[in-house]
């Protein structure tokens, strides 16, 4: 199981975000457990500068703006 991290105060960018990797995953059929992070201490911490922000397995892959589909399946499947 891969453990994901979205980092997002809670925009719609944010929210699309989520929904992508949790769609992308169950097409490919890659278990997952999304957790949702909107504090923005815990934010920063994690080095993301700028919203949404994906981590997997605890590695930052992604800062700012939607995820490119074919990264977010590379990621999932590695």
């Amino acid at each position: 199981m891969k453990d994901i991290k979205v980092y997002g105060p809670g925009c719609k960018r944010c929210e699309t975000t989520e929904a992508m990797v949790k769609e992308t995953a169950e097409k490919l059929g890659v278990d997952v457990s999304v957790e949702k992070v909107t504090d923005p201490r815990a934010i920063a911490m994690a080095g993301v500068m700028s919203t949404p922000g994906i981590a997997i397995d605890g590695k930052l892959v992604h800062a700012g703006g939607l995820p490119d589909g074919k990264k977010l399946e590379a990621w999932l499947s590695a």
